[in-house]
């Protein structure tokens, strides 16, 4: 009988009796919080990982214990560097995997940052938009060609896509009061509308694509968070949780947040979460109403709507994939 995993299931129970053996992974985000502990995980169960991060010095501080378990179970590891909030760092980045030429089995694009005070990236993008959804726009469709048959994209995205839908016409602020909480919300809605397009494009060949959403977990991801934006943060989502008759919020532990990572790349049916969002180690109810609560919102699987972002994105970024 398959296991049934759920909200509090972690990474070593999720992965419990799977070999990773000859199986190789891009991790992004590589540097603290779930990307660790996703690239820890899948290389102590013998995988080849490879994390990318823009700090590498910080990197190889963090990842210190994944070298631990890679070399207690015949994995691996390797760090490369991206910034991608630079598209000139993302492409290069790109380059020097497909010139090394070796192919992935796993995609996992998890760094991102949440709720920053407005800024841009290097080529001028909304901080959020560029960097957690164009920067891995570039990478990953850059990359796309080695990821082989059977392989899978999974896109970190969030119960925050449902603060907003993607706003084509306006991406960068540029005639829009900036809201932090308004850009991640887009940024994390085109998360899992990349998932939807690029799963399109892909699964013929037995790739397939998937959004992830980790739950809320004390990460640096909240750095720009001050202790009373988080408690005003909590408190919404607790009413949005109560007029849904749901429980209250708990926060979640680091292993417990990357559970449902490594669960859609390694463990769920590749069927059941093509195209999708997936939260608590299952497929997603589509929810629609107010808040941040369970499920995803139409919007955030809607394909033409995800059309319309891959041809926007492919616009911004002046390349075609």
């Amino acid at each position: 009988m398959t296991e049934v995993f759920g909200a509090t299931s972690t990474t070593d129970e999720v992965l419990a009796g799977v070999d990773l053996h000859g199986r190789r992974v891009l991790v992004t985000g590589t540097s603290a919080g779930l990307g660790v502990e996703t690239a820890r995980v899948l290389a102590a169960h013998g995988a080849h990982v490879v994390g990318a991060a823009r700090d590498l010095a910080k990197a190889e501080r963090a990842t210190a214990g994944v070298r631990e378990a890679a070399r207690a179970k015949d994995g691996s590891f390797e760090l490369i560097e991206l910034d991608l909030a630079s598209l000139a760092s993302v492409r290069a980045c790109a380059d020097r995997l497909l010139a090394d030429g070796r192919g992935f089995d796993l995609v996992i694009a998890n760094a991102g940052v949440m709720a920053p005070p407005f800024g841009r990236t290097a080529d001028g993008f909304e901080t959020q938009f560029g960097t957690n959804h164009l920067g891995h726009f570039v990478l990953v469709n850059k990359i796309a060609g080695l990821i082989g048959e059977g392989g899978r994209l999974v896109n970190l995205s969030s119960a925050g896509h449902r603060f907003a839908d993607v706003e084509l016409d306006d991406p960068n602020f540029e005639r829009t009061p900036y809201d932090p909480w308004v850009a991640y919300g887009r940024s994390k809605t085109a998360n899992s509308l990349f998932a939807v397009a690029f799963d399109r494009r892909h699964r013929a060949r037995g790739v397939r694509a998937t959004a992830v959403h980790p739950g809320g977990i004390h990460t640096e991801l909240g750095r720009h968070m001050t202790p009373e934006d988080m408690e005003a943060l909590v408190a919404s989502i607790n009413v949005a949780h109560a007029a849904a008759g749901l429980p209250p919020f708990a926060f979640k532990t680091i292993p417990q947040g990357a559970a449902t990572t490594v669960w859609a790349a390694c463990v769920a049916d590749a069927e059941a979460v093509g195209g999708r969002y997936c939260e608590d180690c299952h497929v997603a109810q589509v929810q629609d109403g107010e808040g941040i609560r369970g499920g995803v919102r139409p919007y955030a699987l809607d394909a033409e709507r995800a059309e319309a972002l891959w041809r926007k994105s492919e616009e911004l970024v002046g390349e075609r994939f």
